[in-house]
Order: structure tokens, then sequence, then C-alpha cells
């Protein structure tokens, strides 16, 4: 029977080994087989509970539950029921393809807890009965004695009770872009994950060294499995075109129903029409009324914007996203990566009395140095060049230039000793021939130094350090001063190194020792003391270029940018005042989880760093952005950041360096890991919205003109002037042709100096009902005045309505251009002419309409006749008149609307 493990929740980071093994009573020999048996059984299985998810069948029934979906079945049974099948079908496969997409993406969704599941490892090496054996790390229970090594991803949460040299990767928990050397000592219990270095969690990678660990948590009691509950606890929030959606549909259905009942009874009571006239009237009314055709364009509207922000590195995974990313006001960005380069770059040098700095970013061995701001030549300064060979020297790393781009093999912080170097014009690979490595002491996390010994071809030997600044300080006796060893002054270094750390760099102290010629063996009491120091080297992760403009163009557009990183306080502060994100002050995790809901939500208005921050702040922090009424975009790459992710807007996951977890539980995914592409996706996103807007006032008024047109006729005791067939065939084709255009318009060139708009803004403001109404009332009016001046001509009713028909049609063709624009005129080349396929489906709607004019089949479906050219002529001068009357109504607004 399968208890609930507890072990979780004890701080076991602030205990001491003898505490940890008595509070799990074993021993270090490992435990019995007995014992292990009957604690598997207390505490379940070392493995993720897998999420209960609905089965396929009732997933894909639920895609139904949506209003919109239900006026569009409506429409499908209207249409059926006047024996329209073909238009009836095309509206069901509509209804079809829109749930077959739901249930895909949903599915998708639901890979995110599976992606987790699968990157505990599968076996592990444990003392059980006091002998080594290799046993399903599912057997794993608290208590088991577990050995790890380079290359072993850990099986369950260990502390550690033996470390050799061991670091492992925790990107994944904690966002820290470089391996944590681990040791046994016990610390503080309020610790950062990222500060616990007494612990090694599961689903984590050994990078180096090897280890012994006492497994103290299992299955969902681990950190992992902590963070897989979170994920399974958290509902993503619709996006905001959805919620727009279902607000309309509402509107939509009451609107027709009373429409349509209102129009039923006035023909009953005050026309005494007949029940049959009034119920196809009805009919036509409900037909025309509904567009069909929107969901279509509003679908294939957003795949378009999928496809472009494809060819700007931003991939989409869920259709509605693309709008969303529109509406985004706040940016949570990780940084490294994303706002950096992830490439550790030496920023300044502190040699000789003097700090240099260094110019270039990342591994591209391209910079040169200055002192005072002004560029230096490195002959002149001999101690600089003295420290940048011993730094090349005493490395293990390699560099390499592949397909245009420099790559590091080994240690980044090595890696940037050799672009400084190469910066330099040092190459390693001479260096190491000139000064042969004969031995070497690798780094260790309790030394915290490396040691190399070089012999010239001379004879000559030496011994190169480097290290922890602190470490490395206290072994030298001596300092390098304009080519000269002098007393080390400690109080100057301490000085030089605290204005180095302010600014965020890690620090690396650089020394040597001149030994005797013979000398062949390194030990550790030949380094403990007399070396000379040359100096420290400062290293940062530094900005991209491109992400500091991209930030800036985002702020201009009315969104704000945060960062929250794993990274210290220091660092973090460091990078966001180069970028211009927010102040100097950051809020860490630790601050956070001092914080009530109430206290972060003001936080949150104020703060724009955060660092430190633990999977819990991250979703924390995004759900009081939120519930200020935030629509928020965040980014991420690891496990840690999947519950913010899933829980955020719009989530984005970085492609290159993000794991699988966060590319299931994100929106979007990066191609490049860029922030630029981000604000990019903003800017198409922003466009794609102005295009379902543009869509939705060019659609609607010809389903406005309809709807009015048989209301006119029945308020006025008319025959109706275009059957429902007919109404179908003018909503699916001006839908197919028009319509379709406007979701190929680029984003108006202001688009980035708008602020965001509202989250709360309805999809159809007072502006567009107006504009709706307003277009409504023309074509109507030019359509139900040409049927009747027909019919005043003795004209057949045929004649009569395919005059309307094609009236209509015109009427659309012009008004389209108008929809170019929502508030500027078109009335210059590139509104006239800048979208070419516009023309394109001007051209074929004419040819269709000649058919549906001219062609005997279609006159035979639809009940229509040829005209001459006279009427064709009227039919273009009335209809040309909506592109004139709207171009005036835009310079009129612009007019009086607000700078």
């Amino acid at each position: 029977m399968k208890t609930h493990n507890r072990t979780h929740q004890r701080p076991w980071h602030a205990f001491t080994i003898e505490k940890v093994c008595q509070a799990l009573d074993c021993t270090e020999q490992g435990l019995n087989g007995r014992e292990a048996q009957h604690r598997l059984q207390r505490f379940g299985p070392n493995q993720l509970t897998a999420m209960t998810s609905r089965g396929p069948i009732k997933r894909f029934f639920s895609q139904f539950h949506n209003l919109l979906i239900y006026v569009l079945l409506l429409a499908g049974v209207i249409t059926a029921a006047i024996e329209h099948w073909i238009d009836s079908g095309v509206i069901v496969g509509v209804v079809l393809i829109n749930a077959l997409i739901g249930f895909v993406q949903e599915g998708k969704a639901e890979k995110a807890l599976d992606a987790i599941r699968n990157l505990l490892t599968h076996q592990a090496m444990v003392r059980r009965d006091d002998k080594n054996v290799l046993i399903p790390a599912e057997e794993l229970v608290p208590g088991d004695i577990v050995t790890i090594e380079s290359g072993d991803k850990v099986p369950a949460d260990l502390r550690l009770l033996a470390v050799k040299n061991l670091r492992v990767d925790e990107s994944m928990l904690t966002g820290e872009s470089l391996p944590v050397e681990k040791n046994m000592k016990a610390i503080d219990s309020n610790a950062a994950l990222g500060d616990r270095f007494c612990m090694a969690y599961s689903g984590t990678f050994v990078t180096y060294g090897t280890a012994t660990g006492i497994v103290v948590a299992t299955g969902d009691s681990t950190e992992i499995g902590r963070i897989s509950s979170m994920l399974r606890a958290v509902t993503p929030l619709t996006t905001p075109l959805l919620r727009q959606i279902t607000r309309f549909s509402r509107w939509l259905t009451v609107a027709i129903i009373t429409l349509a009942a209102t129009t039923f009874a006035y023909g009953w009571y005050v026309q005494h029409s007949s029940l049959t006239d009034l119920f196809m009237s009805a009919v036509g009314l409900a037909v025309a009324a509904i567009p069909e055709g929107l969901p279509a364009i509003m679908t294939i509207t957003l795949a378009i914007g999928v496809q472009r922000m494809a060819k700007r590195n931003a991939i989409i995974r869920r259709l509605p996203a693309v709008e969303t990313l529109g509406s985004v006001t706040v940016i949570c960005s990780d940084k490294t990566g994303t706002l950096t380069c992830n490439e550790m770059t030496v920023g300044s040098v502190f040699a000789n009395g003097k700090r240099y700095g260094v110019e270039g970013v990342g591994y591209d061995p391209h910079g040169c140095f200055e002192l005072e701001n002004q560029s230096i030549t490195l002959d002149d300064h001999p101690q600089l060049i003295e420290l940048i060979r011993a730094g090349a020297l005493c490395n293990n790393a390699g560099l390499e230039q592949k397909n245009g781009n420099w790559l590091v093999h080994g240690d980044p912080t090595e890696g940037a000793l050799l672009t400084l170097a190469r910066k330099a014009m040092l190459d390693p690979d001479l260096l190491k021939q000139e000064m042969p490595r004969i031995d070497i002491i690798p780094f260790e996390s309790e030394h915290r130094y490396m040691a190399s010994l070089h012999h010239d071809h001379s004879g000559h030997a030496f011994i190169f350090v480097k290290g922890a600044p602190e470490r490395v300080l206290a072994m030298c006796t001596l300092q390098r001063d304009n080519g000269e060893d002098q007393p080390i002054s400690v109080q100057q270094w301490h000085e030089a190194m605290h204005t180095m750390a302010d600014s965020g760099q890690r620090l690396l102290a650089v020394a040597f020792k001149a030994e005797n010629t013979g000398m062949s063996q390194l030990k550790y009491e030949d380094i403990e003391t007399g070396l000379t120091l040359l100096g420290v080297v400062g290293m940062i992760d530094p900005p991209r270029k491109e992400a500091i403009e991209a930030v800036h163009e985002c702020q201009n557009a009315g969104i704000r940018v945060k960062m929250i990183t794993g990274d210290h306080a220091v660092t973090a502060a460091a990078i966001a005042a180069q970028i211009n994100i927010g102040g100097r002050s950051v809020l860490t995790g630790k601050d956070i989880d001092n914080m009530s809901d109430a206290e972060l939500a003001g936080a949150v208005r104020n703060s724009d760093v955060f660092a430190r921050t633990s999977p819990e702040n991250k979703l924390r922090l995004v759900t009081a952005l939120q519930a200020d009424g935030q629509t928020v975009a965040m980014t991420g790459d690891g496990v840690n950041d999947a519950p913010a992710l899933k829980r955020a807007d719009v989530g984005v996951a970085m492609g290159k360096k993000g794991t699988e977890v966060a590319k299931e539980s994100s929106e979007m995914v990066l191609a490049d890991d860029n922030f630029v592409s981000i604000a990019h996706a903003v800017e198409e996103g922003r466009g794609i919205y102005d295009n379902l807007k543009k869509s939705i006032i060019f659609i609607l008024p010809t389903n406005g003109g309809e709807a009015l047109t048989i209301v006119a006729a029945i308020s006025t005791g008319k025959i109706l002037p275009i059957t429902p067939v007919q109404i179908l065939w003018v909503n699916m084709i001006t839908a197919v042709t028009l319509a379709l255009t406007l979701a190929f318009e680029p984003p108006e060139r202001n688009i980035m100096q708008r602020k965001p708009r509202e989250p709360g803004e309805p999809l159809l403001s007072k502006f567009l009902i107006w504009r709706i109404l307003f277009v409504s009332l023309i074509i109507v009016s030019g359509t139900f005045g040409l049927f009747l001046w027909e019919r005043s001509l003795g004209t057949s009713i045929e004649e009569a309505r395919t005059v309307a028909v094609n009236t209509l049609v015109c009427f659309e063709m012009f008004y389209v251009f108008n929809s170019r624009y929502l508030h500027n005129s078109v009335l210059s080349p590139e509104g006239l002419f800048g979208n070419r396929l516009l023309w394109g489906a001007v051209i074929l709607l004419g040819l269709f309409q000649l058919a549906f004019t001219y062609w005997q089949p279609m006159q035979v479906l639809f009940g229509t006749v040829a005209i001459d050219l006279h009427t064709w002529k009227m039919i273009i001068s009335v209809s040309a008149s909506v592109f004139i009357l709207v171009e005036l109504e835009k310079s009129i607004i612009r007019l009086f609307r607000p700078k």
C-alpha cells in the first residue's frame, strides 16, 4: 500500500550527514533487501504520477461546446432545411475542421507531463546488502545509498555523502547557465534551490566528477515531481481572442434571434403575410445574418500569421496564440540566452594596478583592448600579455570555428580565456607548443583552483594557477607591478574585485610561480604559498546588442519588459541596467516567498528584475500580473519554467536549449532563442489582429446589408429581393475571394508605436459597430433601391433579383479597398495597389459573377437571368458610392480624433 512520501518536506540541505542517516534510519552500507522492499510498498515506486486525461472521444466532442459552433450548426441545419446541401456541407465541414484543430492542440498540451516523466533516469547504481548493484530507478526508496558519476542523470533527490570534483547541470530546475560545484556542507534551511550545494536533484545531469548520496525523496516528492504536480494543477487561460469570440457569438446569436422574431411578428400581425412566406423570410434572414465564412477566414488569417512568424524564427504551436501576442502588455523574459548571448565573455581585466576593458561579444575572437576608454596597443602593456598567456596555458578547453561560428569544447569560462588570448593575437595551440604542459592539478571544489606545470624549451619551469580570487589571493605573497615582483597589497585587490563584482562579473584570479629546472611533478604543497598574482579577470554573459534594441522597441510599443532569472541578484541587476530594464532594485525569490499575494501584486507593478527565482515564484509572478489585468508573455527553457509557461497568456519556449517539457507547455517556440524574435512576433500578432478586424469589418456589413434588405422587404410587404440560396452564394463567394485577401495584409507602419489594446476590449468596438452599421445602410439603400427601381420598370422578379445580387457583390468589391486601412485613407498608390492579391480576387470574383449571371447551369441553380450593359453601368455607379462615402467618413473621424 503506497503512502504519501513526506520526506521532501524536510530541509535536507540543512541537516548534517549524521542527522540525515538518523532520520532515514540507514547507514552508509546501504539498506538490506527486505527493508528496501518494505519501503517500496510504503512510499511507492520512484516515478511520477501520470495525468488523468479525458479519452479521445470525450475530448473530441468537447470541442463543439462553444456558442459560435452552435450558431454555425444552426446555419447548417437551416441551409439543409432549404435543401441547399452543398452549402450545408461546407458549414459542417468548417465546424469539423475547427474541432479537429482544437482536438490536436489539446492533445499536444497533455504531452508536457509525458515529457517530464521521460526526464527521469531508468537505472541507478545503489548499495544494497553492502554490495553495489544496478537496479531500475523506479525501485529506489528513501534511505538508499546511490553512486553517480559524469554523464549520469541523477535518479532521485540526493543528500550528498561523499563528493569528488562533482559538477551538476541544474539549469532545467534553476535556470543557472553554468554547472554547479557540489560539496557536502549543510547550509541554511532557507537557501534558494540553486544555492543548495550539498544536494543533487532528480533529472539533473552530472557533467564532471563522482559522488555518493543518500536518497531523501522519490517520485512525486522530488523537486521535479513537485513541478509536475504544479503543472497538473495549473489551468491555462483562454486567449483574449477566444474570449472575445465567445462574447461576440452571444451578441450575434441574441441579435439574430431578436431580429428574426421581431420581423416574423411584424409580418404576421401587421402585414398579415402567409405563414409559409414568413417562415422562408425568417430562414433567409437567419442565413443572411450568420457570417458562415467568418470562422474559416479567422482560421486562415491565424494560419497565415503562423507562416509569417515562422519566417521570423517564432514557431507557433497553438493557433489562437498568434493573435494573443498582439495584445501582450508584459513580457517576462529569461536572461540567459534570450536577452544575453549565453557565451561567457571577458569584459575587463585588472592587472598592474589598472583596469582594462575588453571589447567584443561571445567566443568570436575579435575585439580591442581599452584603458580609460582609449584603445591601447598590447605591446605597451607586457604584464597584461603575461596574464593572458597564463590563462591560455592553464586551460583544458578548446576553441573551434565551425560554419562561421566559434564553438567552445569544455568549460565556458576557460573558453572565454582562450578567446581573450586570440584577441591579444596569441595562438593557444602555439603557446602550448612553446611551453608544453608537464603536469596538472585539476580543478576540485574543495581547493577551488586549477594548476599546471610547464617547461619552456630552455628548460625553465613555470607553474600557472587560476581559480576563485579569494582562494588564489590567499596563496600569493607577491604581485607583479611594472614587470617587477612586489609584496602583495591585499586591500588593493579586494577593492578592485569588489568594483568588478558589482558590475555583475564572475571573477577569476591568475597567478604564477617560477620553479626549479628539473621539476617534473606538481604537488599541492608546491603552490600553497609563494605565488605571484598577475591579475583578476572579470567575465559576464553579455546582453545581445539586438536584444537591447528589441527591448527598447517593446517599451515604445507600451509593453513592459521584466527579467526573471535564476541567476544571482548582482548579475541580474548589471545585465538589466545594460538592457535598460527597470532600475537597480532587484527582488529575489526569498523576497517573493515572504510576500502575501496582495503585497506581490503591488511589487510587480514597481519591480522589473527578479533573481534567484523558484518555479513557485515564477508562477506567482505571472498570476499576480494577470490579476492586475495584464496580458502576459513568459519565456523559459527549463522544467522549472513549465508551470509559469502554461499559466501565461503566451508561453514562449527556447528552441535551441529548451527542454521538451518547456516546449510542450508553451504556445510558441523561438527557433533562435533570441528576444528579438519575440518583438517580431508581437508585431506580427498586432498585424494579425488588425487583419481579423478588417475581415470582420468587411464581412459583417455584407450580412447586415442582406439582413436589412430582407427586413425592408418584409416591413414594406414586398417580395424578397434576394433568395436564401442567393444569400449563401454571396456570403461564401465573397468570403473565399475578397475577405481572404485581407488576411495577407502586412502590418501597418506605425503598429509598434501604438499602446497595447486593453485586455477586456470587445472584438466589436464602438467604432467597428458604427462602421458596420454605416456600410450596411449604404449597401441596403443601394441594393434594395435598385431592386425597387427595376420592379417599377416592370422587369421580372428574376431580373430584379439578379440586379440586386450583382449590386451587393459590386458594393463588396469597392468596399474591400476601404477595408485595407481601418482609419487611414487608401487614396494613394500603396493603398490602391499595395495588395496585388486583392486585384486578383476582384477579377476572379468578377468572372464568378459573370458566370452567375450568364451561364445557364448557374441561372437554373440560382434563378438568375442575363442583364444588359446599361444595367451594369447603373450597378457600378451605385455601388461605387460606398468607396467615396467611407473615405469621406474616415477623413471626418481623423479630423476630430484626439491626436
